[in-house]
């Protein structure tokens, strides 16, 4: 596997972790949603539209959208769980297909990011989606956090790369459609 294998993979596990994630969440008993809680963010609410917000600007940078810092600053979070999560999955469709469409060469070509307050910086792709999916994964094992104090059981959210868990998968790789991207290789 190249890297430009993996980033796509980590595209489709970014999908799936969220699809399971979100199973959960949408299971909450009212009020456990906003509820405050111990950790970066005050709530499961909070967590998650900040996941989705800096996905949509770094889609935004990584697509040369033109939208920049406000793709974030501008964000409007989402108060019902279920439109936070089809705007999720939105915008990992929109992930998945970008990385679909890189060429190996594009990985170390630069984009301009509009950080506003320190200016256009010029990033490397590759590096862009690295720290993206660092960045979401991050933020995921807090809401799984979160959920332990809540009346859903956090869902696995380890059991995509491994040929030994396609068994534990199988059945939600082919409702995402996620192909065979999705599997590991021997």
């Amino acid at each position: 596997m190249d890297l430009l294998d993996h980033l796509r993979r980590m595209a489709r596990n970014n999908l799936w972790s969220n699809d399971r994630l979100y199973r959960a969440v949408l299971q909450l008993e009212p009020g456990e949603f906003e509820a405050e809680r111990t950790s970066f963010f005050p709530s499961i609410k909070a967590t998650l539209n900040h996941i989705l917000a800096v996905d949509q600007l770094y889609l935004d940078f990584l697509e040369q959208g033109g939208v920049g810092a406000a793709a974030h600053d501008d964000f409007v979070p989402f108060d019902e769980p279920s439109a936070l999560f089809a705007a999720q999955v939105a915008a990992d469709r929109r992930l998945i297909a970008f990385c679909d469409r890189l060429s190996a060469d594009d990985l170390d070509r630069r984009v301009i990011t509009d950080r506003r307050e320190d200016g256009k910086i010029p990033e490397r792709i590759g590096d862009l989606l690295a720290h993206l999916f660092i960045h979401d994964i991050h933020h995921r094992g807090q809401v799984h956090a979160m959920l332990s104090g809540t009346s859903v059981k956090p869902p696995q959210l380890d059991e995509f790369f491994l040929d030994y868990d396609l068994k534990l998968r199988k059945a939600e790789v082919k409702r995402l459609d996620l192909g065979d991207q999705a599997k590991a290789t021997s």
